[in-house]
Formats: C-alpha cells, sequence, structure tokens
C-alpha cells in the first residue's frame, strides 16, 4: 500500500480507493477496526516516527481532511470504522512518544486540531486515539493520554466528540 505521503501528493479517489482495498484486506485477515487514519500535520518532515516515513497526508489542514475523507469512506464501504490518530497532534513532535515522553509545547499550534475539528463536524470519525505528549499550554500536570483537560475539556467539550478513545 501507498503511504499517506504519497497518497496525500494524489487525487482523494485514489485514497479513497486504497482505504477500500486496506477495509477488504482488514476484514479478510479477520479484523473489523483500523486504527488509522493517521491526521497529523507534516510539521516536522525530520520526525522519526511521522514526517520522515511518510505517515501524514500533508502539512496541509485541508489536504490532510480531504484525504482522511476519502481513506474513511474507502473503509465504510466495507462496515470497517476507523480511528483518527495521533490527537492532540503528532506532527510537530520533536521526539519519539515510544521512547520518551515528547514535550510539544514549543512546536504545538492549535492547527493541529483542524483535521478533527473537521472530521468530527462532519460525522467522519469513529474514534479516537490520543499521543503521549506533554503540552503545559493545554494541562501543566499530566500527558495528553492522561488529561482530563485535553480528553474531557478539548476532545470531548470542545470539539464535541462523543464516541471511542483510544488511550495510548
Amino acid at each position: 500500500m501507498p503511504s499517506a505521503q504519497v497518497l496525500g501528493a494524489g487525487e482523494p479517489e485514489k485514497t479513497r480507493r486504497v482505504g477500500a482495498e486496506t477495509a477488504a484486506e482488514l476484514l479478510n485477515i479477520g479484523f473489523n477496526f483500523n486504527i488509522a487514519p493517521v491526521v497529523d500535520l507534516n510539521f516536522n518532515p525530520d520526525s522519526l516516527v511521522i514526517g520522515s516515513i511518510g505517515r501524514c497526508f500533508s502539512a496541509e489542514p485541508a489536504e490532510v481532511v480531504r484525504h482522511a475523507r476519502a481513506f474513511i469512506e474507502g473503509h465504510r464501504a466495507h462496515s470497517v470504522p476507523c480511528t483518527l490518530k495521533h490527537f492532540l497532534g503528532y506532527g510537530s513532535a520533536p521526539g519519539d512518544s515510544h521512547m520518551d515522553l515528547v514535550d510539544v509545547n514549543q512546536t504545538w499550534s492549535r492547527v493541529e486540531l483542524k483535521p478533527y475539528t473537521e472530521l468530527i463536524a462532519a460525522g467522519a470519525c469513529d474514534a479516537v486515539m490520543t499521543v503521549h505528549v506533554f503540552n503545559r499550554a493545554i494541562d501543566p500536570d499530566f500527558s495528553a493520554t492522561l488529561s482530563r483537560a485535553t480528553i474531557d475539556g478539548l476532545l470531548r467539550v470542545e470539539l464535541g466528540f462523543d464516541r471511542v478513545i483510544i488511550q495510548r
């Protein structure tokens, strides 16, 4: 399957087809849920876990939304729900949260919420997965995965998301 970066450089119809192929293959091997797509903005193309390995559709929020929506539509054609990740945004992160707590306070901006805002409002969001990053502008004490301010305040109340949250 092509990377999100390759898909993001093309037309959403191809992304839709790839989403449908992915969903069909998932069902074929016994899975009925996908923890994808990545809706991070490619703000740090040198990131070892996002930008440098092509996991983002684009640095432009509108393009990320167009391609994520197409990917999700492809999955929904096969009744396979999707998960938007990595909330509250991982595209500007300077490190790898699989290895250590990553502080995004100096790199993150609210524009990283735009894909979530638009996809949630459009009803194109089945689940959201949080990311283990620390942003003291949102919560001075806890990382996003453990933060009431992030999960309850930002995601549930401000963005109006009332579905499944996966805490990574």
